[in-house]
């Protein structure tokens, strides 16, 4: 399985392009989509939401993952193995919490070049997906292993106290892990507080609150309405924990 990981935004020509070429190089395996809007050229938020849904996917996975601002740059492209899942991108930080979190990690700069030209600013389909491909056909890729501390490793907290991804619904994702916070605490983002509430059904309509995500996330929502549109959340708005 490759799965796809990306801020190209969902049904864009630059997913369409990267699955063209999985399907070219690597035809009838399949592949799925976790995301692609994640935060656009924002790598920090996408490293903690990487690391969360990438979790649910099977051991053996490819992960081709791409929030790269600098492509082009001196930054490296790397293969991370993380507990048995390979992830295919830059080497810029946005596997930071992959590598932290899992149990056995290696690391790989991509050494192999394609017999096409790749492009200065679409690595994902020029190199990231026919890398991909490779991999869940068994081929070989041409790779220099390095040790971790060669790895660009940044220096983000455990749990990041700041909204990073809003969905579809409004509702507010945070990179604060369900497990920090106790149920007693309230969540306070730009003066507003939150109680915690278990389920939707059990906050009143429009009333705000936060419970714990399907991620193991802190979370905030409004009952029947839109968190993001009624209290004009947005992603990187700091959040503060109330115990």
């Amino acid at each position: 399985m490759i799965a796809l990981f990306t801020d190209y935004g969902p049904g864009s020509l630059y997913v369409g392009q990267v699955r063209a070429v999985l399907e070219r190089d690597a035809p009838g395996h399949p592949v799925i989509d976790l995301m692609h809007d994640a935060p656009a050229t924002n790598i920090r938020p996408a490293a903690f939401l990487l690391e969360r849904v990438a979790s649910f996917l099977q051991r053996d996975a490819i992960v081709l993952a791409v929030v790269d601002p600098t492509v082009g740059s001196a930054r490296a492209p790397c293969i991370v193995t993380a507990d048995g899942r390979r992830f295919v991108g830059p080497d810029n930080g946005l596997f930071e919490m992959v590598m932290r979190r899992a149990s056995d990690v290696s690391f790989d700069v991509i050494t192999w070049n394609p017999a096409w030209q790749v492009s200065d600013t679409f690595h994902g389909r020029d190199l990231f997906a026919p890398t991909a491909a490779r991999l869940a056909l068994g081929e070989a890729v041409e790779r220099e292993t390095r040790g971790m501390d060669e790895a660009w490793r940044d220096p983000y907290p455990d749990d990041l106290p700041e909204i990073i991804y809003i969905d579809g619904f409004g509702n507010a994702m945070t990179g604060v892990r369900t497990s920090a916070v106790p149920e007693s605490a309230t969540i306070e983002i730009g003066g507003r507080r939150f109680e915690h509430e278990r389920i939707f059904a059990e906050a009143g309509p429009g009333m705000p609150f936060w419970y714990g995500n399907s991620l193991g996330l802190v979370e905030v929502a409004v009952g029947f309405g839109s968190a993001a549109e009624k209290l004009g959340l947005e992603i990187g708005m700091e959040i503060a924990v109330r115990e």
